[in-house]
């Protein structure tokens, strides 16, 4: 019989009073060594060890109860400790007697005389009926201790609560007539086997006949490249299961396991698993067992086995950041800013910080901040080193080199993108072959699927993928080092070609009437992605406004002027309706100096106003005013009319802001009747809404009303559904102001619900409107309404615009 689990303080008492008889005795002697262990993790246990032994006599009863009691619940928390006294008490069967009789036999039961019963036994005086012995399964062959082949936990090990709960969760709903099968996806160096070893360890006591651990990813033989056979593990797991022979065929081997381990409670770790034919025989034949599978690959070939596949992800970054202070120590804690960048520059994943923190540890007079200078040069991926060898680049090496052909290529290509999303037209182009161009989008079907599965890629949406933060340098390298020169342009003139298309039919859907006459995309070789509408074009810009900013740099740095400032037109919408700052100016300044390279007037005119708009959103007016003066000598030169009503309403802006009211109407004017004399509805209502803001600035809210609504009526009949939302709301401004709060109220509360969702979404205006709505309610004595409105503007202005989000600091002071 085999010793039970010190499941309860009883059990650990009676054990340790028997070794307290025996200072002398291995059992002593082992357990010296546990509690040495055990208090590293509870120096609160010290007090207790060694124990107090006064003329030779043992120690008294109660100091051994106490005792108990203290390891018992230090097991209930500890794993590794509960590990550890489960096996002391198993390799020392002799200490499992009570205080006062005989230690039972392990293995049999004395009747008397020279009778032995094997097995269990019942000693009664009388016994009537039948006597049934249910044992919990096999027993090992005699001799053989219970496998325990679980790796050693680790001490640096952190968070992970919710993928605890999640695999929790997971094991409960197992079917109860079939092996359970568990599958942990990741990256490499995301903590796959660390997180699998710990919950197992965590769950020892459900699997009392045994734990088995094998690496699949190792290699089959010294010399050899491939991963470990299944029948070779195979072999290793009956012989450790106590087979005395082992057949020499793997479906053998495979018939005698399943064999062996019927009945049994047994959990099986099975490490760096590449396919799942690689695990398939190595499945055990019981219900009462449990398979874990680690696996960068997501192993979907297990579900016909009935496995659930649970995917890591980095840690959080409070978790990352106290996993670098293990080598860190209190530099950590004094640079807080510089170690959460060290966790972002190592992507979150746990092998990265444990390895910058490895740096930390052996250099302790650096600080925090010089390590992120160090990882900012060169990727984490070729920084961080364990004897001389990149770890993380091995790892994404060897994930590398088992995708098949095609998903190769694609990977290597996409890392050549300065792109942080992919969309799956794309991939297709950048998969094509251009001497087979035949079932192109299957097989980019096929080489994305792949690259999912291998969890170098992750789907974001639909038909929307991203690279992990690290695995991208990866695919980067190999991209520059496999792809010749002329292969890497071409992948590159695919990418712009395609922002190109999609941004082109973007801006119709959006912006219909900004599109430059006498341009079209017949040079573009991509077809673009399907937008069925404002909406979808909208979220498009916002998905991929960083690889549209990536392809205009880069058409820039290699000389594709016409390219570069293309895009930047094209892209117009995104700069109106997302207002992202900086991207707007670094963009146009680039766009600027490209048309002029490539000597294009028309361009040059149109950087130069788009240009001079983000330069006045971001509060540089001299330099937007100097902009808009360029534009205007240009396009006087060129008798280009409309794009001087263009400038000339951008002066007035200018002026507005400045509050010269009577500077910017006369600009307004002036652009109102150029507008109007080409026949450009569409500006002559902008211009209309101009006069409008100025009236409005200056008090004369009569004049705001009828402009505004001359304005609103015009768009509304265009088309031009999200400047005449902006001139709704406008509109309802001005009627609160003027006495009208219901009316005004309604019209604020129908444009807020535009700017929120479709085609008209924008935060600017959203925050706005509720500013608005605010002011409305406070003038209709509503308080409550009133603050809830400015305090819901004040977030989206602490995104957006600071100084905003100030005045609504002020504005909420005084409420």
């Amino acid at each position: 019989m085999r010793a039970s689990s010190p499941d309860g303080p009883e059990a650990l008492l009676s054990a340790l009073a028997t070794c307290g008889a025996d200072p002398d005795s291995p059992a002593w002697r082992d357990l010296t060594r546990i509690m040495d262990t055990v208090a590293r993790a509870d120096p609160a246990v010290s007090r207790f060890w060694p124990p107090h032994v006064t003329g030779g006599h043992p120690a008294e009863p109660t100091h051994w109860r106490e005792l108990a009691r203290e390891l018992h619940v230090l097991a209930s928390r500890d794993a590794a400790a509960r590990q550890a006294l489960t096996e002391w008490v198993r390799h020392h069967p002799g200490a499992a007697r009570t205080p006062s009789g005989p230690a039972p036999s392990a293995t049999a039961n004395v009747i008397s005389g020279d009778s032995v019963l094997h097995g269990p036994s019942v000693q009664a005086r009388d016994i009537h009926g039948g006597i049934h012995f249910h044992p919990s399964s096999p027993p090992p062959r005699a001799g053989l201790p219970v496998p325990r082949q679980l790796p050693p936990v680790t001490a640096r090990f952190v968070d992970r609560e919710d993928d605890r709960r999640a695999l929790d969760a997971l094991r409960a709903r197992r079917a109860p007539h079939a092996p359970q099968v568990l599958v942990v996806s990741g990256l490499p160096g995301v903590g796959k086997t660390t997180f699998a070893t710990h919950w197992l360890h965590e769950h020892a006591e459900s699997f009392p006949d045994g734990q088995l651990y094998a690496d699949l990813g190792g290699r089959a033989t010294d010399e050899g490249d491939g991963p470990v056979s299944p029948a070779a593990v195979l072999e290793a797991f009956l012989v450790a299961l106590g087979a005395s022979s082992v057949p020499p065929g793997s479906a053998q081997r495979s018939a005698l396991w399943r064999s062996m381990t019927s009945g049994l409670r047994l959990a099986l770790l099975l490490d760096s698993a590449f396919t799942a034919a690689q695990v398939r025989p190595l499945l055990p034949g019981t219900p009462t067992g449990l398979t874990v599978v680690t696996s960068t690959s997501m192993l979907t070939g297990l579900h016909i086995d009935g496995a659930s596949v649970h995917r890591l992800e980095g840690l959080p970054a409070e978790s990352a950041v106290e996993l670098l202070a293990f080598g860190g120590g209190t530099r950590v804690a004094r640079e807080p800013t510089a170690a959460r960048e060290v966790v972002r520059l190592c992507g979150h994943l746990p092998l990265a910080v444990a390895l910058a923190s490895a740096q930390l540890a052996l250099r302790p007079h650096r600080s925090v901040s010089a390590l992120v200078d160090s990882l900012g040069r060169r990727s984490p991926v070729e920084t961080l080193h364990v004897e001389g060898e990149a770890v993380m680049r091995t790892a994404l090496d060897r994930t590398y080199d088992v995708l098949p052909d095609n998903s190769r290529v694609l990977y290597r290509r996409m890392g050549l993108l300065p792109a942080d999303r992919h969309d799956l037209a794309l991939l297709t182009a950048l998969a094509g072959n251009e001497e087979d161009t035949r079932d192109t989008g299957q097989a980019a079907d096929i080489a994305v699927h792949a690259l999912v599965e291998a969890n170098l890629l992750q789907e974001t949406g639909p038909g929307t993928y991203r690279f992990h933060d690290l695995v991208q340098p990866h695919a980067r390298r190999l991209g520059e080092e496999l792809e010749d020169a002329d292969r890497q342009e071409r992948t590159l003139r695919c990418f712009v070609d395609w922002c190109l298309s999609t941004a082109a039919s973007a801006e119709t859907l959006l912006t219909p009437s900004h599109r430059l006459p006498g341009h079209d995309l017949s040079a573009c070789t991509v077809p673009p992605t399907p937008l069925t509408g404002p909406e979808e074009a909208l979220a498009w810009l916002d998905t991929y406004r960083n690889g549209l900013m990536g392809a205009v740099r880069h058409s820039a740095r290699v000389g594709w002027d016409s390219f570069c400032w293309r895009l930047v037109d094209l892209i117009w919408p995104l700069f109106l309706r997302l207002r992202p700052s900086e991207m707007w100016i670094e963009a146009h300044r680039l766009g600027l100096d490209a048309a002029r390279r490539c000597r294009s007037r028309q361009g040059e005119g149109r950087m130069l106003t788009s240009g001079a708009i983000g330069l006045r959103n971001a509060g540089r007016y001299s330099e937007a005013a100097d902009w808009y003066r360029q534009a205007l000598e240009q396009a006087a030169a060129d008798d280009d009319v409309r794009q001087q009503a263009q400038a000339v309403s951008g002066l007035g802006h200018v002026s507005l802001l400045a509050h010269r009211l009577d500077e910017a109407r006369g600009h307004f004017e002036h652009a109102l009747r150029l507008r109007e004399a080409i026949g450009y509805r569409r500006g002559a209502a902008l211009s209309r809404r101009r006069l409008g803001e100025t009236a409005l600035a200056g008090g004369d809210l009569a004049t705001a009303t009828e402009q505004l609504r001359r304005a609103g009526t015009e768009l509304d009949s265009l088309g031009e559904t999200y400047e005449a939302t902006r001139v709704l709301a406008l509109l309802g401004h001005v009627l609160d102001r003027s006495g009208d709060g219901e009316g005004g109220a309604r019209r604020l509360r129908e444009a807020l619900a535009r700017f929120r969702t479709g085609g008209t979404r924008s935060e600017h205006w959203e925050a706005r409107c509720l500013e608005w709505l605010g002011q409305a309610a406070e003038s209709l004595g509503d308080h409550d309404e009133s603050i809830r409105h400015y305090e819901a503007a004040r977030e989206l202005f602490r995104r957006l615009n600071p100084e905003d989000a100030q005045r609504l600091d002020g504005r909420l002071r005084r409420s």
